[in-house]
């Protein structure tokens, strides 16, 4: 009996050992074939290679139809490395001009799967980019003695212009989290990283198209499997038109030379931006073929900064151009009349507080004081409108009131211009003053944000639509810098009015204080006898000397630009804000400068500022 038992519980646990067996085989046999494709792969290696077709990039162009960056052909080296049977590693590094020490890295980093997530050895791996055609043409001799090597062609980008680099951008090789990001994209492709190739990438890069060759069992191509049913063609990018000028670009570029700073424009009307120039700058040559990156480190490392963006990422006490907002609001609030006249003893002053200004007739009407740029006028109105408790009840309310005035005509936040990277600039409201001052503060405490100063900061983007918005009497288009992208509408952001809190009347006296600064105020050296330039100066105080600042627009009747000019340490706003202006308005309304404004644009050209910076 115990025998037979014995017997019938082996039997148990060998018919279970045999039963986990199966199941094990059965699990395995479901992940080779269904769970992985590794080895359908190996496969489909034997008698197929699938050759990307990569799609040509879209084409730029200016305003006026002038070709800014366009394609030229290039070639990547890619491997399978599962086909390598024999390699003389000598020859092949003395072939591509590139070391045993450079070409072992390059394996070694293609086969980590933490670096290169979709590697497989039975798969196209990239080994080297954007080879030129002559350097192509050498390995494409020897190309019989290194199986497992391919040349996959594909395009690089070229530049007509060496101006303009912060708004195109440049295109580079995918990194591991944009493919995280997007399926779309494998390593070695290449995508946008900045300017208007990274916001419209999806536009710009196409689709990629698929080439399926038939190999027989030595491994030899034998042509297109079934005549190419199944290959399918790239869709080329889509070509874009920019708002730029390219030749007002040209000429703002040249007039920051050997300076820090920046100049927007802006067509009023539509809000396309016209030239968005941030010095220093750099030939978007250096962002090409395989010394990208060496250029870009060490432009990265180089103190005068010439990677950023300055036109949207630079923040700036705005200086005397923001006189024009503080007038609007003062005026809608009901805090003055046109008339109001306030008195300016050099300066602003009252309890203590001193906050000077130049000589200029006194007391003065709101018109006068904007051509002037009296500081007493605009320190006397905020203080009264901070303090008119009657009117909002606290100073909380009232500081919140005027931010709200702030934010509607473009401040404190992203404006969303069509480039990556913009920043939002400063504007203090009720909550950030309770903080700094513990409840305890007043009109007089926060006096200097109302000619500019203090806490407020804004990118010159946001001062030129600043001047977009007077020149519109009361409204403004969100800035962008593409017009056109063929087959598609533009984003309804960049075609909708954005209405500021302010009525239109109160522009029209605002406008008549820019007209009277170029006729006989500050902005003198903006006149010209056949174009009606409206200006404002800006001179805003800094750490070491003042920085340099313009805002306007011309016409005045009809306005078809809007000018915004920042020199870091240029001093007084006449001395490169004004004239800088000037000329960029006249190039853009007469097509060309004057012989007298040629000569005074080769003055300011030539001039340099001291930084106190090494490299350039």
């Amino acid at each position: 009996m115990d025998r037979n038992y014995n017997l019938s519980k082996r039997r148990y646990v060998i018919g279970t050992v045999v039963l986990c067996v199966v199941i094990l085989f059965v699990v395995r046999l479901f992940v080779l074939q269904v769970m992985t494709d590794e080895y359908k792969q190996n496969a489909d290696s034997n008698a197929f290679l699938r050759k990307i077709q990569y799609p040509s990039r879209g084409i730029i162009y200016d305003r006026t139809d002038k070709l800014l960056v366009y394609n030229q052909p290039a070639y990547d080296i890619t491997v399978i490395t599962k086909e390598i049977t024999s390699l003389d590693t000598a020859d092949l590094c003395r072939t591509l001009k590139i070391t045993p020490e450079f070409l072992r890295k390059k394996f070694r980093d293609m086969k980590d799967k933490r670096l290169n997530p979709g590697y497989s050895p039975y798969t196209n791996q990239v080994l080297l980019t954007q080879l030129s055609a002559e350097d192509c043409g050498v390995l494409q001799e020897k190309l019989f003695k290194f199986p497992g090597f391919y040349i996959q062609r594909r395009t690089i980008r070229q530049y007509n212009y060496n101006v303009g680099a912060h708004i195109l951008g440049d295109i580079a090789e995918v990194s591991k989290g944009d493919m995280e990001l997007d399926e779309y994209y494998q390593p070695g492709d290449f995508i946008g990283k900045l300017g208007v190739e990274r916001s419209y990438e999806k536009q710009l890069r196409g689709e990629k198209g698929v080439e399926i060759l038939l190999r027989d069992a030595h491994g030899r191509i034998q042509g297109n499997y079934m005549d190419g049913k199944y290959d399918k063609a790239p869709i080329p990018g889509k070509n874009i038109t920019l708002s730029l000028d390219i030749e007002l670009q040209q000429l703002g570029e040249r007039l920051l030379e050997g300076k820090i700073g920046s100049i927007v424009a802006i067509e009023p009307s539509t809000g396309e931006v016209l030239c968005l120039v941030s010095s220093p700058s750099y030939d978007p040559h250096l962002m090409v073929g395989r010394e990208r990156g060496k250029n870009h480190l060490a432009m990265s490392r180089n103190p005068w900064k010439p990677l950023l963006n300055r036109a949207i990422m630079g923040t700036y006490p705005p200086g005397s151009t923001f006189k024009t907002t503080q007038a609007l609001t003062f005026l809608q609030e009901g805090i003055i009349v046109p008339g109001t006249m306030y008195s300016c003893s050099h300066g602003f002053s009252f309890r203590g507080l001193h906050v000077g200004c130049h000589g200029h007739p006194s007391p003065l009407p709101l018109i006068p004081a904007i051509a002037t740029s009296c500081n007493g006028y605009f320190c006397w109105g905020l203080y009264h409108m901070i303090g008119a408790r009657q009117k909002y009840g606290s100073v909380q309310k009232a500081m919140n009131t005027w931010r709200d005035y702030m934010v509607s005509m473009g401040f404190g936040y992203s404006l969303g211009i069509d480039l990556p990277g913009e920043k939002r600039g400063m504007i203090p409201n009720a909550k950030f003053y309770d903080k700094a001052y513990r409840g305890s503060w007043n009109g007089l405490t926060i006096i200097s944000i109302s000619i500019g100063q203090g806490e407020v900061t804004a990118t010159p983007l946001q001062m030129a639509n600043l001047g977009a918005t007077i020149a519109n009497r009361g409204y403004f288009i969100t800035p962008h810098v593409v017009k056109k992208v063929e087959g598609e509408q533009l984003d309804s952001l960049y075609l909708k009015k954005r209405y500021t809190l302010v009525e239109k009347s109160h522009y029209e006296e605002v406008a008549q204080g820019m007209r009277m600064a170029v006729l006989g105020g500050t902005c003198r050296a903006a006149n010209l006898p056949d174009i009606e330039i409206c200006g404002k100066t800006g001179t805003a105080q800094n750490h070491g000397k003042d920085h340099s600042a313009f805002m306007g627009f011309a016409p005045y009747h009809n306005p078809q630009i809007a000018v915004a000019v920042y020199v870091e340490n240029g001093g007084w706003g006449a001395t490169y804000g004004v004239p800088i202006g000037k000329l960029m308005i006249e190039k853009y309304l007469k097509g060309k400068l004057s012989p007298e404004d040629e000569v005074l644009a080769t003055d300011i050209q030539n001039r340099r500022i001291d930084y106190g910076l090494e490299e350039r």
